[in-house]
C-alpha cells in the first residue's frame, strides 16, 4: 500500500497542476470602460487628426496582452507582419490564440495577416472569433467589412461597415459608404 501511495502521489500532482497549464493565459485586462470612453469621443470629434489621435489611444488598449508572454508573442507578430513575413506572423498568431484563446486581438492580428494573403474567408472567421470577444471592437468590424466587401458580400459588408461607423464615423473605410461609393447605404443614391 505505501508502494502504490509513493507511485500516486506524483500522479495526483499532475493531475492538479494540469488545468494551471492549460490555463496558462490570464484574462485579458477589462479595458471596456476606457474604449467605451474613446469612443464616446471619438463620436464627437471635431476633426480627423483628433480622431487619429484618439483611434492610435484604443491601439493602446486592443493590444494590452494578458501577460509578458502573450505580448512578446503579439509583438513578435506584428513585427513579422509589418516586414512583409506572413508565414512567420501567422505562425506567431496561432501560438498566440492557442496560448490565449480568450483574447481578442490575437484573432484580430491574425485575420490581418489573412486579409493581407487574400484568405478573405479565413479572415472572417478569426474576425467572428474576435468580435465575439469584444464586440465594440471597431477594427475588427472594419477588417470583417473590407472581407465581405472583397468576397463581393455587398450587403453583408454595407451592414457591418454602418455598425463600424457608427462607433468611429472617422474610420478610413467611411468612403466606402460615401454617397456614390461601392458600400453607400441603401435608398440614398441619385
Amino acid at each position: 500500500m505505501r508502494r502504490f501511495s509513493r507511485l500516486m502521489a506524483p500522479l495526483a500532482l499532475v493531475l492538479v497542476a494540469a488545468p494551471v497549464l492549460a490555463d496558462g493565459c490570464p484574462a485579458a485586462p477589462d479595458h471596456r470602460a476606457e474604449l467605451q470612453g474613446l469612443i464616446s469621443q471619438i463620436q464627437r470629434a471635431p476633426d480627423e487628426t483628433s480622431a487619429r489621435l484618439i483611434s492610435n489611444r484604443m491601439w493602446e488598449y486592443w493590444a494590452d496582452a494578458p501577460n509578458e508572454q502573450a505580448q512578446s508573442i503579439l509583438d513578435r507578430g506584428m513585427s513579422r507582419r509589418a516586414s512583409h513575413d506572413f508565414l512567420g506572423a501567422l505562425e506567431d498568431f496561432d501560438k498566440l490564440v492557442e496560448y490565449c484563446p480568450n483574447y481578442a486581438e490575437g484573432y484580430n492580428q491574425r485575420a490581418f495577416v489573412k486579409f493581407l494573403r487574400h484568405d478573405f474567408d479565413a479572415a472572417i472567421t478569426d474576425l467572428d472569433r474576435a468580435l465575439k470577444l469584444s464586440p465594440d471592437h471597431v477594427a475588427a468590424l472594419s477588417g470583417k467589412a473590407l472581407s465581405l466587401f472583397a468576397l463581393g458580400r455587398l450587403e453583408e459588408a454595407r451592414v457591418v461597415l454602418g455598425d463600424a461607423l457608427k462607433l468611429n464615423p472617422w474610420l478610413p473605410e467611411r468612403g466606402l459608404a460615401a454617397p456614390g461609393g461601392p458600400l453607400e447605404p441603401e435608398g440614398t443614391d441619385l
